[in-house]
Formats: structure tokens, sequence, C-alpha cells
């Protein structure tokens, strides 16, 4: 008899109904919205995004004209390299580090706004430079830059958008990114160094002069005691002609929950510690996979390689596909999940991963008996008269790898991090992640060339794939499935620790 009962357990039953009642009232009211104007805000913020992935992959394309002596005033040693592609993480952490305060007291929009000073400041030294100082200036201050739009402009998009599109739009400052670091490497066949520089100005000022016109988010005005300006953007956001009031009172019962500071001593509530662990632990891994020591040294890993085509042609072409896997991820994470999303990419960037590295093991390294990966970066136009199309393989292990990421392990942590932050530590918490999250990259990054130097190339990519592994055992465990919940579900499932609210 006590079987009986713990199966019909009448209390998990109503949880059950309840979870239900609640996607069903969702779905009904977003039918009912004018999406337009929040599409227009959710664009408005992630130009920062575009202006991110400009300014990371940024020497990607210049360290190979710096290392030829062609400009008479810079001359960049081997050192001074790996300063050039990893401080710009260093700046990030700087960024994540003030975005913990900012996003809390100047708030979501004025935070995104604030990183258009840097952004523009930076690309203005590294256009203008005539010390290697100046370029170092530039990447610090664009990377501090970043390290604000890679936390502030996630929540902000979260705390504007629903359910609905919530998981095509979290896609966007992943996306953006990809279309900014596409459009370096278009152009970095065709302009000198330093106007690739100056036309990294563009993005930003447009962004800080449409964010002008945009409200903040509902959420932050909320918490900050300003109801009817809240109120005002809900309405902006939503349409006039919507049931915008009981999402508003929604939005305001969430936020009188958490309506103090956290605490450290809340901090032993799994409430709060336990998606804080999550979103810091995923972006550790995103980083510690290799995006950003392979993104930076895009086309000095192709000369290494000496794949058929030249690195820069290479390079823009691993753009383009990075920009089509984002495109089919935003389309698809509302659909098919996060987690599945994070399973097919973890896999994914495993089996390039490795596949490279065993070619680099197998084909590169014996044929070179060179370790050193500046001395090829010299000279990417020494390809044998024979064309052996063997050589293509580490063009598609890179495109695969990008694919891979693009797919999920890129675009979800950043989306998940905004999802399931609970509202209280979401600022703070943001800001934490993304401080963790470019340490790590910075110290990857900065330590991807001597490692290749001293360990061959195909090492980082073997360590890179056992990460990958840990990445598909950490999604299996640790990771809830937020496809299709509100915000407020999302809390209450770590609240209450009842699936009724993601299931």
């Amino acid at each position: 008899m006590d079987t009986k009962r713990l199966l019909s357990d009448p209390e998990k039953s109503n949880y059950q109904s309840v979870g239900k009642a609640l996607r069903e009232a969702e779905k009904k009211y977003i039918k009912t919205l004018d999406n337009r104007r929040m599409f227009l805000a959710a664009f408005s913020a992630v130009l920062g995004n575009f202006s991110f992935g400009y300014g990371l992959v940024y020497p990607s394309p210049v360290l190979p004209v710096l290392e030829e002596d062609v400009d008479p005033v810079l001359h960049i040693t081997d050192a001074e390299k790996s300063w050039f592609g990893s401080v710009f993480a260093l700046g990030c952490c700087v960024g994540g580090i003030s975005s913990m305060f900012l996003n809390d007291r100047l708030g979501r929009k004025l935070s995104i706004m604030f990183s258009a000073f840097p952004a523009a400041v930076g690309f203005l030294l590294m256009g203008s430079a005539q010390h290697v100082s100046m370029l170092l200036l530039g990447r610090i201050l664009t990377g501090l830059a970043g390290g604000l739009t890679s936390s502030s402009i996630p929540v902000y998009i979260s705390e504007i958008s629903h359910a609905g599109v919530r998981g095509a739009l979290g896609a966007c400052p992943q996306l953006m990114a990809v279309c900014g670091a596409l459009v370096l490497y278009a152009l970095g066949l065709i302009l000198p160094w330093r106007w690739l520089a100056i036309a990294g100005e563009v993005p930003v000022l447009l962004m800080l002069f449409l964010l002008c016109f945009m409200p903040d988010s509902p959420r932050f005005l909320i918490s900050k005691g300003k109801d009817e300006k809240a109120l005002q953007a809900l309405v902006w956001l939503r349409g006039p002609n919507t049931a915008y009031r009981g999402e508003f009172q929604r939005i305001k019962e969430s936020v009188m929950k958490a309506s103090s500071s956290l605490s450290w001593a809340e901090l032993s509530d799994p409430y709060y510690y336990k998606p804080i662990l999550i979103a810091v632990f995923m972006r550790c891994l995103q980083q510690l996979s290799g995006i950003n020591p392979i993104l930076t040294y895009l086309e000095p890993i192709f000369n290494r390689t000496k794949v058929i085509l030249r690195g820069g042609y290479d390079a823009a072409l691993v753009g383009l596909v990075r920009l089509v896997s984002v495109l089919v991820a935003a389309l698809a994470m509302d659909k098919a999940g996060r987690k599945i999303l994070l399973f097919i990419s973890g896999s994914l960037m495993m089996v390039s991963s490795l596949s490279m590295g065993l070619y680099i093991h197998f084909t590169v390294d014996m044929k070179n008996n060179s370790t050193n990966l500046t001395i090829t970066m010299n000279d990417p136009h020494t390809h044998d008269a024979h064309v052996n199309y063997l050589e293509i393989i580490p063009l598609v292990c890179i495109m695969l790898y990008i694919l891979g990421y693009a797919f999920g392990w890129g675009p979800i942590t950043w989306l998940l991090m905004s999802e399931i932050l609970p509202l209280k530590a979401r600022g703070t918490a943001s800001g934490l992640c993304v401080m963790v999250s470019w340490i790590t990259g910075f110290v990857l990054t900065e330590a991807f060339l001597p490692v290749v130097n001293a360990f061959n190339l195909e090492t980082p990519f073997f360590f890179f794939t056992i990460i990958c592994v840990c990445c598909i055992i950490f999604t299996y465990f640790c990771v809830p499935e937020t496809k299709g919940r509100t915000l407020e579900q999302i809390e209450s499932y770590f609240r209450t620790g009842r699936r009724s609210f993601i299931k």
C-alpha cells in the first residue's frame, strides 16, 4: 500500500499539473506578442558582440604581416607575438570583474553602452600604433570592452525576451561574435592591418547610437523600484495590445523574492550555488576546449600545417562555416533542446581535435622535423609544386571543430548562463563567469605558442580532445534542460529541486 501511495504521490502530481498549466498559459500569451521592437533592442545590444568577435581574432591576419617586417615602424619579437594574441583575454578578465559591479549599479543597457568607450580607444590605438606597446594597450582595451559585453549582453537579452524566442535570441551574442570574426577575416584579405583596426570603430559607434533609443531591462528597473519605467519598457517590448500586465506581475513577484543583494551565507543554499557552479564550470570548459588559441592563431596554424590554400583564405572559409553553424544552432535550440546540441557539439569537437592531433603527429612534424610554429608562420607560401590532397585534412578538421563549437558549446554556454543564474545573483555571478572564463582563456592562449614550440603542434590538440570528453560527461550529469521554460520556472526548479518545472 505504501508503494502505491508513493507511485501516485498527490504532491508530485500537483507540481506536474502546475508546471504544465504555466507552460500552456505562456504559449498562449506568446502568440499575442509583437516582437519587432524586442528584436531591434536585441540587435542594438549584440553589435557589442560583433565588435568583440572582430577584436578577438584581430591577430590572425595581422601577426603574419608584422613578422615580415613590412611595416618600418614596428618590429615584433616572439615573446610579443604571444602577448599580442593573449592579452585580449586579460582585458576581458578585467571587463568581467568590472561588470560584476556595473551590471547591478548602472544596469544592463548602460553597462553595454559604457563598453563602447574602451573599444573605440583600443581600435584607435592599434590603427595608429607607433610601438608594440600601443598594440598591446589597444588589445587590452578592446578586451576590456569584450569582457563587459560578454556578461552584460546575454543577461540583457534574456531579460527583455520571452520563452518563445529566448533560445534563438540567446544565440545572437555568439552569432554576432562569429559575424565579427568573419568580417575581420574577409577584410584582412583586402585591407592593410591598420585599416582593419579603424574599420572596427564602425560597429562600436553604431551600437552606442542605437542603444540611446532602447529601453533598459524591465527586471532591472523593477529591482531598483522603478515600476512605472519598467511597465513602459515592457509595453515597448511586447506591444500595447497584449496581456503585458500579467507578465509584469510575474516578473515583479520574481524580483521581490530576490529583492536584497546576495550574502555569503546564502551561497550555501543549493538554489544559489548550483546554478552558479554550473555556469562557471561551463564557461571554464568552453575556454579549455581550445577555441581562443585556435581562432587567435588560425592563419599561423594553417601556414604551419601547409594547407592547400593560403592561410588567409582558409581562415575566411572557417569563419563562414562558423557563421552557418551558429545560424543552424539558433534555429534548432528551441526545437531540439539545449542538452542534445551540447552532446553533438562536444562529440564533433572531440573527433576533430583528435583527428587534427593525429594528422600533425604522423605527417606535419615528421615531414618538417620542426616544432617551431613561428618558423612556418613567416612563409605562408612555401607549398610544394606537387599538390597533395591530404593537406586539406587540417582545414576539414578545423571546420568540423568550429562547426561543433558553434553548434552548441559556443552559443548555449552564453545562453544557459543568462537563463539559470538566479536574479538576485545574476549581475555578480555573470561577471564572475566571464572573469573565470577569460582568466582560463588568457592562460591557454599565452601558453599555446610556447607549448607548440616545446612539444609540437599536436600536443594542444590532444589536450583539447580530453577536455571535450569532460564537456560531454559534464553535460550528462550537471546541465538542466531549459528549452521552452520561463525564467521563473527555471528558478523554481533550482529552488524546489522538482523536475516537473523543467521536464
